[in-house]
């Protein structure tokens, strides 16, 4: 809690930087708190936009989109290489199981239908 209170002037004793005269700038917990060397703070601010700006690649130029298009569907295809098929006996397995769950799933959700309908007649007359 008394980081709060400290200014950024303030030395204490695990202070290296204050031993040796440096003044550093050190956060404070609050933002209408602050009591720090703002010169220093815009030299710092404009160096780094001065660094960001120079260090910024050059903008690839925009691609033809058709090219664009055709990229994708090469990748596209490369990728469905890379799927290991099944066999016409596991095509054939899957499909039946498939097929099985859902004729299930409909009685099941038939049956429910039918239940309810009977519930509510009883129900409302």
């Amino acid at each position: 809690m008394s980081d709060e209170h400290d200014d950024a002037t303030t030395g204490t004793a695990g202070d290296s930087a204050a031993e040796d005269g440096v003044k550093q700038a050190r956060p404070t917990g609050k933002r209408g708190g602050r009591r720090g060397n703002t010169a220093l703070a815009e030299q710092v601010t404009k160096g780094v936009t001065e660094y960001a700006s120079r260090n910024e690649p050059e903008k690839p130029p925009r691609r033809n989109p058709f090219a664009a298009i055709w990229l994708f569907l090469r990748q596209v295809v490369a990728e469905l290489r890379k799927v290991i098929w099944p066999t016409r006996s596991q095509m054939i397995n899957y499909t039946i199981i498939v097929l099985v769950f859902v004729v299930v799933l409909t009685a099941f959700v038939s049956l429910l239908d039918l239940g309810f309908a009977k519930l509510m007649l009883w129900a409302f007359g």
